[in-house]
């Protein structure tokens, strides 16, 4: 899995292409540490183009989370794709990570 960050005006956002998984999950830790250590605390993680998460990919969003809000921040999630959705209904985090349509929605309103 690729990803790639952008810092925007008020929040950063990170782009995850493929499949996050144990494999995947590692790197998308990483990413994130990078963004909140430079200074953005507030970040969307956009999903659009990752067709599958697994319980791994799924701890490093809450792992993720939490470094953004130990930051003061927060960490948001947007163009969720049905499978990942699932996941998230499943487990019930979908009540923890809201779902966004776009990363611009995600922090539009704050």
């Amino acid at each position: 899995m690729q990803f790639s960050y952008e810092v925007k005006d008020s929040y950063a956002e990170v782009k995850g292409v493929g499949r996050l998984n144990m494999v995947a999950a590692p790197k998308l830790r990483e990413v994130v540490a990078e963004v909140v250590a430079g200074g953005s605390s507030r970040v969307v993680v956009n999903l659009a183009e990752t067709d599958f998460m697994d319980s791994s990919g799924l701890g490093a969003l809450i792992g993720c989370l939490k470094a953004a809000r130990q930051a003061g921040g927060d960490l948001r999630i947007s163009g969720v794709q049905p499978q990942v959705k699932m996941v998230l209904e499943l487990t019930n985090m979908d009540r923890v990570l809201t779902a966004y349509p776009s990363a611009e929605a995600a922090f539009g309103n704050d």
